[in-house]
């Protein structure tokens, strides 16, 4: 009689893959309640590991030229179509096989629509403003820093990477707290961004409960915008976050209406990447 050994997945830290430091972990099950595997209970120690991890990494993130940036997200796209099977399995525990499919070709095909926009957005952002005088005045788009990303329970790899996509593009890096009930298939994404070019520190991945993660998350003084799109559905949690990012002057932001439709096209724009980034103005002599 064999051993039924079930994989624990671990979580995804500065390009590698961590247990957690409080040896925690919790089962995940499918829709008929049936076990599927074990995911890693991470703790807010884990997720300041992961915090340090993405400000550490920001700073090269944001030297590497556009191009660069746009190569790296296409790398990953190339990388999933090469595991697109595994996607659909892992994704399967929870939804049809169909819906499965289409959901991992939408999340490809995101992430080279996001790549394309890696030396475009600044155009369509920024600005050459009127001004009274011999000056030139710029406004242009820089990236926040460290950005916390809560995802959704529907559509968990595509709204993940809905997210996640046009903030790293600008420059950004980010901690991500994976979706709570379909945990799985974000850390299979950290296996392919390991395998991809993608720096360590860039995206980190957190597994755990939201009730505890995301509140330490959203007042932590390092992180300088937390996305709370996937605890729409939690007023409650909401509104403590909300309360923890003012107490710490961190920007809050939500996906619309619009983009929570994840399947919809529409739901992919460049002014998505507008909620990641800050806008500087810059004044320039006339001749110099």
């Amino acid at each position: 009689m064999s051993l039924d050994v079930r994989k624990t997945y671990k979580l995804y830290v500065n390009g590698a893959f961590a247990r957690s430091e409080s040896g925690r972990t919790y089962a995940v099950n499918d829709t008929r309640g049936r076990l599927v595997a074990n995911a890693v209970l991470g703790s807010r120690k884990d997720l300041r590991d992961a915090v340090v991890a993405a400000r550490t990494a920001q700073d090269g993130w944001v030297k590497r030229s556009a191009y660069n940036r746009a190569q790296i997200l296409y790398r990953v796209a190339e990388v999933m179509q090469g595991r697109r099977d595994q996607f659909v399995a892992e994704l399967r525990h929870g939804t049809t096989a169909a819906a499965a499919g289409r959901e991992v070709d939408a999340t490809i095909d995101r992430w080279v629509w996001y790549a394309g926009w890696a030396d475009k957005f600044a155009q369509v952002m920024g600005a050459s403003n009127p001004v009274e005088g011999p000056y030139f005045n710029f406004t242009v788009p820089e990236p926040v820093g460290v950005v916390g990303i809560v995802c959704p329970d529907d559509a968990p790899l595509l709204a993940m990477v809905s997210r996640v996509a046009p903030c790293i593009v600008s420059g950004n890096t980010t901690v991500v707290v994976a979706s709570e009930r379909w945990p799985l298939v974000t850390i299979t994404l950290g296996e392919t961004l390991a395998t991809s070019d993608v720096p360590g520190g860039v995206i980190n991945i957190v597994t755990g409960k939201r009730a505890e993660l995301v509140p330490w998350m959203a007042g932590h003084g390092d992180i300088d915008t937390v996305d709370l799109t996937g605890c729409a559905d939690d007023n409650a949690l909401v509104t403590t976050a909300e309360r923890a990012a003012a107490e710490s002057v961190t920007r809050v932001v939500h996906a619309t209406a619009r983009e929570s439709q994840w399947s919809d096209e529409r739901s992919q724009s460049p002014y998505t990447i507008a909620s990641f980034v800050e806008y500087k103005t810059v004044w320039h002599p006339k001749g110099q």
